[in-house]
């Protein structure tokens, strides 16, 4: 070649730079930067600045073509350094290059009869990890083409013209893992194209490498790796089961430990099983129970559910309702995601509906398609069809649950009704299994909804803080829902609407409409007793039950709403375009009395207050006192000032009493 020899710091071979004058020497000089030329010493020759090397002849006046600058070294940092958010995945990734080449042994020797095995040998004293494995070995020539060239790899090439051919790699990355964990990698192998000879790769920093023939040794690859002082604990046999044990729990090939036994990954998952054995149901949820409580990180998985295949989504697996109990908005959500048999995101909730807090699962894909990192998916149609079809498997997972397993129903019911009054929620069929199921809390415990019907109608009070009530309803014995409770109001305004029952939402217009009958007094009388027994509240007279309760102060919640939205603390928390629409529906509401005092006419007391007054008796400001006091001292837990008037209160009702007795 004419060219000059330009040396370069730390490379015995230097750097050709090669003037193009003809399409053969830019041939030549595009594979010296590919890393398909070699120098007599076996020291790849890497071209660190394409773009200043070589250019393309152009035509006089004609813009040149360039290929564009890539500093390797750089290149190398970033993809050796921070591909992965954790070395642990640098074992996943070379782990997984062992099982793709005993794949790729099957798939291009198929007289090969021999058994596919990865084997993890560490040793403490060198603080090194050998990777071993049968799989189909490594000529010179891809050890230069696939091993040491970055993006490109075997694999993929095998599976661009059959996708079912069982090989997990993509990117070609893979093998940079290795230089993430160890300062010096050693790779020897022998091919299954050419058993009688053996190579050795070596590299420091996975950018120069050298590569050296050696004895044959048996088929497959060996990956040794020198690691790094901060990462010498994976040189431990317990670290590398409990770290394989997790990222390879459902490939196919055995991988073993040392001199274990048995693999790390013994058992096939329950959608793979092909040993013709049919088990009885019981036998089946029992082992896919199993199953489930080995991926569950903290809960005891109750019943499973399948996952299938379908014409959208080929992710198949196993799906579990957890023990753990949870409110509306837990979310204990935990989904592991498998390519191909390898783990690829063991936090992958997202694909779990929001409202499925109480769930867990394992499932296994080959279309979902990988991030370079292999850590996290992309969102892509195959990933929101299988979203889909998660959703789906746990809506009719949980009928047959119903239907079938009527124990585990019950727990269920029992651990999750409020997360699951939520999800009923979501979706018509889930209301439809839920509706009759659910409890509902109420001011007479959890009580299913049909129990809560009374005269055609189902109360609910608003907020936890307001007592009328549970004081109005307890003295009939009606049972009120506690609409402040997760998910409660609308599964019941759902709920009833099914069931052609009227809801009674205590505390708004609509529902007192319903609660108090307005009633007719004379203007003189309504003035008497809003003077004496009134306190800021707007008094109304009224009929209710029952009879023997005189009156009960309800919180006006539209007045309420008017008067935190015209306070200036709001303002700074609310956008402009939501205050503008709270205040269309506040403009024609009077915030002048937050409260309202329903008097009830029909009360023997009020009956006789009034009698009294008409008569003149003396003793009628002392009555009075006293119906106010017990307004007060109902009323204290929702004033402002509760304390202040509720010591007045108790002072009237003391000084009232006595003074009966001394009449008498």
């Amino acid at each position: 070649m004419n060219g000059k020899r330009y040396p370069r710091c730390g490379t015995p071979e230097g750097i050709y730079v090669i003037p193009i004058t003809e399409l053969t020497a830019w041939k030549i000089s595009v594979r010296i930067a590919l890393g398909q030329y070699t120098s007599r010493f076996g020291t790849l020759l890497f071209l660190r600045n394409m773009s200043r090397i070589i250019s393309f002849p152009s035509p006089d006046g004609a813009p040149s073509l360039h290929r564009a600058g890539v500093d390797l070294s750089g290149l190398m940092s970033v993809l050796g350094k921070h591909l992965y958010s954790t070395p642990m995945v640098a074992i996943r990734e070379l782990v997984q290059n062992a099982h793709d080449s005993i794949t790729r042994r099957r798939l291009e020797d198929p007289g090969w009869e021999g058994d596919g095995r990865i084997t993890l040998i560490a040793d403490r004293r060198t603080r090194s990890i050998r990777i071993i494995d049968t799989g189909a070995g490594l000529t010179e020539h891809e050890i230069h083409a696939y091993l040491a060239t970055v993006g490109v790899g075997y694999t993929r090439s095998l599976r661009t013209g059959d996708d079912d051919t069982g090989l997990i790699g993509m990117f070609g990355l893979g093998f940079l893992s290795a230089f993430v964990l160890a300062r010096r990698v050693n790779v020897r192998t022998t091919s299954c194209q050419a058993v009688e000879l053996g190579h050795h790769y070596f590299s420091t920093n996975a950018e120069q490498y050298s590569v050296s023939p050696i004895a044959a040794r048996a088929v497959g690859t060996e990956v040794e790796l020198e690691l790094h002082p901060e990462f010498e604990q994976l040189a431990n046999a317990s670290v590398l089961r409990d770290v394989l044990g997790r990222y390879c729990a459902l490939l196919r090939e055995p991988i073993y430990i040392g001199d274990d036994a048995e693999p790390v990954n013994p058992a096939l998952p329950p959608w793979r099983r092909e040993d013709g054995v049919t088990l009885h149901p019981t036998q089946q949820r029992r082992a896919k129970l199993e199953f489930a409580t080995r991926f569950e990180r903290d809960f005891e998985p109750i019943a499973t559910m399948d996952l299938t295949a379908d014409d959208d989504s080929d992710a198949v697996g196993l799906l579990w309702v957890q023990d753990g109990a949870t409110y509306g908005t837990s979310d204990n959500r935990n989904l592991s995601v498998f390519l191909r048999g390898m783990l690829l995101d063991d936090d992958a909730r997202d694909l779990l509906p929001p409202w499925a807090g109480f769930i867990g699962g394992v499932i296994e894909s080959g279309r979902l398609t990988p991030t370079a990192s292999r850590e996290d998916l992309q969102r892509d149609e195959h990933y929101h069809a299988t979203r889909h079809a998660i959703s789906e498997a746990l809506i009719q997972g949980l009928g047959e649950i119903a239907q079938k397993q009527p124990e585990a129903w019950r727990r269920i019911l029992a651990r999750h009704n409020d997360a699951l009054l939520g999800a009923s929620l979501c979706d018509e069929r889930l209301f439809e299994l839920l509706m009759n199921h659910l409890h509902i809390h109420s001011s007479q415990g959890d009580l299913a909804p049909r129990a809560l019907v009374h005269k055609g109608a189902v109360h609910v009070m608003l907020e936890r803080d307001n007592d009328f009530e549970s004081m109005l309803f307890q003295s009939t014995g009606v049972p009120v829902a506690c609409g402040f409770y997760y998910a409660v109001l609308p599964f019941l305004r759902r709920w009833v609407a099914g069931n052609g029952i009227r809801l009674i939402e205590l505390g708004t217009e609509h529902g007192n409409s319903q609660l108090f009958t307005p009633a007719t007094l004379a203007q003189e009388d309504v003035d008497w007793l809003a003077r004496h027994l009134a306190d800021g509240e707007r008094p109304i007279m009224a009929r209710f039950a029952p009879v023997e309760l005189p009156l009960i102060v309800v919180p006006d919640r539209d007045a309420l709403l008017k008067q935190r939205l015209e306070e200036d603390a709001t303002d700074k928390r609310l956008s402009f375009a939501a205050l503008s629409l709270a205040r269309q529906f506040t403009a024609k509401i009077s915030a002048s009395h937050i409260t309202r005092l329903y008097i009830n006419v029909d009360n023997p007391a009020v009956q006789a207050l009034l009698q009294a007054r008409h008569h003149g008796a003396a003793n009628i400001e002392a009555a009075a006192r006293l119906i106010k006091a017990f307004k007060i001292i109902s009323n204290a837990r929702q004033q402002a000032d509760g304390g202040e008037k509720l010591t007045i209160a108790l002072s009237d009702l003391t000084r009232v009493a006595a003074s009966l007795l001394e009449t008498v």
